[in-house]
């Protein structure tokens, strides 16, 4: 039994630090590194590829809206082919920062409100999934189980990955609280820990009206913007490790 666990990096920027991106490179296998549209800078973004790079954690671009003051959690319509560019423009600018480092991007990610958005959203899905079968057809994707998203970037030849969520509430369908409503992130690090291992070894997990939901999945993200980051993915890491559960890149992302 193997799992993934990731987290969400190089999101400080200028004089403004966001999560600790050099102690969560210690404890996860792949890091979605943000591309500058949702967060980051220049010199976030190399520092952040290059500590992955030094620790041998797989580096994913974290793809997002152009929306650097609501930090990519807003909904946009951009059209299609818009979208397809930017998420192009993010994956390239990434490339550049990751080969000076000495490795590569190893697979896409859509971050916040994109990534809820092609849940269902088809045209949108399309477009991010046009954008990296153009860039690059051997990159792995991240997404959600059972959305538009993973459906369709399977439909045009992509590696999928059903990814779950170890500090984000989830509702009786499968997808994720909005974070505007209470409690829609945990932050307790042993109740979060317990339902990782559920995740992992069972691919359910308790929604917020106490049915059980399935959560197939090859990764688990813990949130870096989120209080107590670290902590958390301590301890899911350890509890992993104590259930049994191996943990380490998902195939295609070494």
């Amino acid at each position: 039994m193997r799992i993934d666990l990731n987290a969400d990096l190089g999101e400080s920027f200028g004089q403004w630090t966001l999560g600790d991106d050099d102690a969560l490179l210690e404890v996860v296998t792949s890091a979605n590194v943000a591309c500058g549209f949702h967060a980051g800078d220049p010199s976030v973004l190399r520092r952040a590829c290059e500590r992955a790079a030094e620790r041998g954690v797989a580096i994913g671009a974290q793809v997002g809206y152009r929306d650097l003051a609501g930090f990519g959690r807003r909904f946009i319509d951009v059209a299609p082919e818009d979208l397809t560019n930017d998420v192009l423009y993010q994956v390239g600018a990434l490339e550049a920062f990751a080969r000076v480092a000495g490795t590569r991007v190893a697979y896409v990610k859509p971050h916040g409100a994109l990534y809820n958005a092609i849940v269902r959203h088809e045209e949108q899905a399309a477009a991010v999934a046009a954008a990296v079968a153009a860039y690059d057809a051997t990159l792995p994707v991240l997404g959600l189980p059972g959305s538009a998203w993973l459906r369709i970037a399977d439909d045009v030849g992509l590696a999928t990955v059903p990814e779950a969520f170890a500090d984000r509430a989830y509702t009786p369908e499968g997808t994720l609280v909005p974070r505007r409503e209470p409690d829609s992130v945990l932050h307790d690090p042993e109740a979060i820990a317990r339902r990782c291992v559920q995740m992992a070894t069972e691919g359910t997990v308790e929604a917020v009206d106490g049915s059980t939901v399935a959560t197939p999945a090859a990764s688990l993200c813990v949130h870096g913007d989120t209080p107590g980051a670290v902590a958390v993915a301590d301890r899911v890491r350890a509890a992993l490790l104590d259930a049994g559960v191996e943990v380490g890149p998902f195939t295609g992302a070494a």
